[in-house]
């Protein structure tokens, strides 16, 4: 089984830095496959707590080095909830590589562990007859502090459903639970990964991108 590693937050960072260069990101270091993935970027100031800054992936099956490339950047600059991330930010981010694995049918909308399982659910909107969808990755309810009933109903509020959430409802929804393996990365840990395997920290434009990176100075 493929599993999460750094090479693969590594790659993200790379091309999000070949981004704002204009260059293409080093040859990764890491072999390819076919698997659904994530990619989540957070950022953290000051020593708080990292606030999400986007997060896009797939569910279905790709090449995923190709997948790491486009969902890098995907989510750190066409994230819609969010602005895109901007050069100036780097040494502020993590970034989370997710592989998606294990999916099954759940039995119902309670079959499933919290911080093992990610969901998938699939519901017809009663109100518009519209089908509906959405996921949460397997951290999300445990590092929201939700329990089974909380999770589903905010997800079928991710889903565009604004209506009275009911019993019933619930139990006609369909769960599809999976997990996945993941690796998270900071910025000041990327740095040191470049120093090491490649002599020299990230540059923009000649300038190291390190704490106090400021575009065109």
């Amino acid at each position: 089984m493929v599993v999460a590693t750094e090479e693969m937050a590594v790659y993200c960072f790379d091309t999000l830095v070949a981004h704002f260069t204009g260059d293409q990101p080093p040859t990764p270091a890491f072999e390819d496959g076919n698997h659904p993935l994530f990619v989540t970027w957070k950022k953290a100031t000051n020593g708080s707590e990292p606030r999400l800054r986007g997060c896009i992936g797939t569910l279905e099956p790709r090449q995923i080095v190709s997948g790491f490339k486009d969902y890098a950047l995907t989510s750190a600059l066409r994230d819609r909830r969010f602005p895109p991330i901007q050069s100036k930010e780097l040494p502020t981010l993590e970034c989370t590589v997710s592989i998606l694995t294990d999916y099954e049918t759940a039995e119902g909308y309670l079959d499933w562990e919290v911080g093992k399982h990610g969901l998938i659910i699939e519901f017809t909107d009663p109100d518009y007859n519209i089908r509906r969808s959405a996921t949460y990755l397997p951290e999300v309810a445990s590092h929201e502090g939700w329990g089974h009933i909380e999770t589903i109903d905010t997800l079928m509020k991710k889903a565009g459903y604004h209506g009275a959430i009911t019993e019933s409802l619930r139990k006609k929804l369909r769960v599809t639970r999976y997990q996945s393996t993941l690796y998270t990365m900071h910025y000041g840990e990327y740095v040191a990964y470049v120093k090491k395997n490649r002599g020299a920290p990230p540059t923009i434009n000649g300038v190291p991108v390190v704490n106090g990176f400021k575009p065109g100075h």
